[in-house]
């Protein structure tokens, strides 16, 4: 009976006619089933459309979240490096006193983080997954940590060291002879006068004749005069082994035999001997070797 014949007629009311529908009983089924269909296909796509709301909304939060978590990293990252290069300047100031103290420093010793000619930024923001980025920052801090650590045991170290000598480091020349540009450092170089290469034994310090030359560190002048070469010059020695070279001068203001204390004025800049114009020639001696006299300047 369900898939049967059926006759539909629809009586018009207005005007009296009739409209005869003839179909079998599966076809109303179809169309059944076709809007029950339809009804729960728009409550699926209803049910997605609102999933893709909260979705994109969370994606957003999440975006936002991802965003001030980097800028957050970003800072972070930027202080360590701050923090590291500072942990580097004392320990070249902390090697800088050592050798004036002729204290070894354990070889061992690396720069904080590792190489430095990469920093831990380039390192480590290329990551994409942000835990393993934290765990590598939360590494880097616990060893940066340690080395701060281990740096203020070597600090203390160096301070008890400094006040059983301090006579000898009021002797030791640490601080700049004169105010000036460097025109020629230690180490070789062109003659300017042959063009030649040759060892230069000092700093050639370029400054205005008449330039007071302030004594580096206490010591006693061991030879005021005029040499072959480098003119009017000074030599102070100022014990450990240390000698002080300061030639080209214009006028010495102290003598042989004489104590000078750190920043005494000893002579005048100018441009005697072999010069090619007003400057200082500037030596530090240990044992009688030519040293870099930058090994010692601390200002």
């Amino acid at each position: 009976m369900l898939f049967g014949k059926y006759h539909l007629v629809i009586f018009k009311e207005k005007c009296g006619s009739t409209c005869n529908f003839r179909f079998r009983g599966g076809f109303g089924l179809l169309a059944a089933a076709l809007v029950v269909a339809l009804a729960a296909g728009n409550g699926w796509l209803w049910i997605e459309r609102q999933q893709a709301r909260h979705a994109q909304a969370r994606l957003e939060a999440a975006e936002q979240t991802i965003e001030e978590q980097n800028s957050q990293i970003l800072a972070l990252t930027t202080r360590i490096d701050e923090v590291r290069s500072d942990l580097d300047r004392v320990r070249q100031f902390d090697a800088k006193l050592r050798l004036m103290m002729n204290m070894e420093r354990d070889p061992e010793t690396t720069s904080v983080g590792g190489s430095r000619d990469e920093t831990f930024a380039r390192e480590y923001l290329p990551l994409r997954r942000q835990d393993l980025m934290v765990r590598k920052m939360n590494s880097f801090l616990k060893q940066l940590s340690g080395d701060i650590r281990l740096e203020e045991v070597r600090q203390q170290e160096l301070l008890e060291k400094l006040r059983a000598n301090r006579e000898v480091l009021a002797s030791v020349p640490s601080i700049w002879p004169i105010e000036g540009f460097i025109t020629s450092r230690f180490g070789g170089r062109a003659d300017p006068f042959t063009g030649r290469n040759e060892q230069h034994k000092g700093l050639d310090i370029s400054a205005r004749t008449g330039t007071p030359i302030y004594a580096p560190g206490k010591g006693t002048v061991i030879f005021s005069g005029v040499e072959n070469g480098y003119g009017n010059s000074i030599l102070l020695q100022h014990g450990g082994g240390i000698t002080t070279r300061y030639a080209h001068m214009s006028r010495r203001a102290v003598s042989e035999g004489q104590t000078v204390q750190r920043g005494d004025v000893i002579g005048y800049v100018g441009s005697t001997g072999r010069s090619s114009g007003p400057h200082l020639h500037y030596e530090v001696r240990l044992n009688g070797v030519n040293v870099d006299p930058l090994r010692y300047i601390l200002n």
